[in-house]
């Protein structure tokens, strides 16, 4: 017959002293209160699974108060009555707490990001890390993913919304949903609360990209020409080449000069610079012909004066072995005046109304020279090529309509120096 054990008291837990050795008082069912030599106090519980021996520690009194490792006894029990050993569901809750404290969110985005590599453009992936690492690791990147709240979330979004960047914000949230989507796929729950957020930001209003009008041609050249806004040389020469052959700034601004002669006037980009060749779900293996006019010609040999020692014609300010940043020509813009009312895009824009519109060319010839995406397969099977001699005579013409604008308001024709 098992000894009675008469359960403590809350008085002799705390009054019990130290003697000159640990000994134990017991409470009844495996457990009892270390005491040791020097005074500390230590909650154990003895057990029997397997038939072997074991002890579980239920913390440290004060810090557990009577009642409380009276609790964990209670617990433990129940995990013996259900044949599981407490030793080791205590070691599996302390690792399944530890991984949880690793899986922070920044953790899990890099390595989603890491496996998303592959499917992606170089652009698309340096884009995609940087908007995390600027706005959302700050905020959560250090939290374990399955803590992670939709109050959290909607602060961190909120925050990217208020500075003016909604649409920053909108695909911040797709892609946090797809990082928190990744986790759950590998075993990590959480609530993902991006996935739901469908009312919280604001709708984000489609849009034209801002460009000047026809009419505003003139004041512009000649405010590139004064140069009140004091820019760089090479800068203003991005200005007048954007307009003049109206490529994508990102395909100017990272342009080696091994792509340019200058004797022949040629140009052509490979299409693997190209937007439609970095897709990378059939990507448009056309190579792009510029066709530059006599002035575009004549500023690339002045620019090559000035970068020509360079791997690019725009090369980066701290380090030219980079082509020049991705906000350069933006923020010449907003300098000179036009922040809303011109975007590098515009150039685009504005080429395509006013070649359509006030110089009388096809939609095709234009849209050729803009290498835009044909809409239809008997477009897309055309062969681009054939369109080179008109599109040579465009932009000549082109060239010389943005001189006569000059000439007939009595404005002094472009030059850079």
């Amino acid at each position: 017959m098992p000894k009675l054990v008469i359960p403590l008291t809350d008085i002799q837990v705390r009054t019990a002293k130290p003697r000159g050795k640990p000994y134990k008082l017991a409470d009844g069912g495996g457990m009892y209160l270390l005491i040791n030599a020097d005074g500390a106090k230590y909650w154990r519980m003895d057990y029997r699974i397997y038939e072997k021996r074991n002890t579980v520690a239920f913390g440290k009194y004060p810090e557990v108060a009577l009642i409380q490792a009276r609790e964990k006894r209670k617990e433990t029990r129940e995990l013996l009555a259900a044949g599981k050993d407490p030793a080791r569901d205590r070691d599996e809750k302390k690792q399944l707490a530890a991984d949880a404290a690793a899986n922070t969110f920044e953790k899990l985005a890099r390595e989603w990001h890491a496996n998303r590599l592959s499917a992606w453009s170089a652009s698309t992936a340096k884009n995609t890390i940087d908007r995390l690492e600027n706005d959302i690791f700050p905020e959560i990147g250090k939290i374990p993913i399955a803590e992670i709240s939709h109050k959290q979330m909607i602060a961190a979004l909120r925050k990217i919304e208020d500075r003016g960047a909604g649409e920053v914000a909108r695909r911040l949230k797709a892609t946090c949903a797809r990082v928190f989507s990744y986790a759950n796929q590998h075993g990590i729950e959480n609530r993902n609360p991006a996935a739901d957020l469908k009312d919280v930001l604001k709708p984000v209003k489609a849009g034209h990209f801002a460009a000047i009008a026809p009419d505003e041609l003139p004041a512009f050249m000649s405010a590139v020409r004064e140069n009140n806004a004091r820019l760089y040389i090479p800068t203003r020469i991005a200005l007048r080449l954007m307009l003049l052959i109206f490529v994508r700034s990102s395909e100017l601004r990272t342009t080696p000069w091994s792509e340019i002669n200058l004797e022949t006037g040629d140009w052509v980009i490979p299409w693997q610079r190209m937007k439609r060749g970095k897709l990378t779900v059939n990507p448009d293996k056309t190579d792009h012909h510029v066709c530059l006019s006599r002035q575009a010609i004549e500023l690339l040999r002045e620019l090559h004066t000035y970068t020509g020692g360079n791997k690019y014609l725009f090369p980066n300010q701290r380090d030219p072995q980079k082509p020049m940043s991705g906000d350069a020509i933006r923020m010449a813009l907003n300098r000179m005046g036009y922040e809303g009312r011109m975007t590098t895009h515009g150039f685009r824009a504005l080429a395509m109304t006013t070649l359509k519109e006030k110089l009388g060319y096809r939609h095709e010839t234009v849209d050729r020279q803009l290498a835009h995406a044909q809409k239809d397969k008997i477009a897309s099977a055309y062969d681009r090529a054939q369109f080179l001699d008109e599109r040579k005579k465009m932009m000549q013409h082109w060239a010389d309509y943005l001189d006569g604008m000059l000439l007939s308001t009595n404005v002094i024709p472009f030059k850079v120096a």
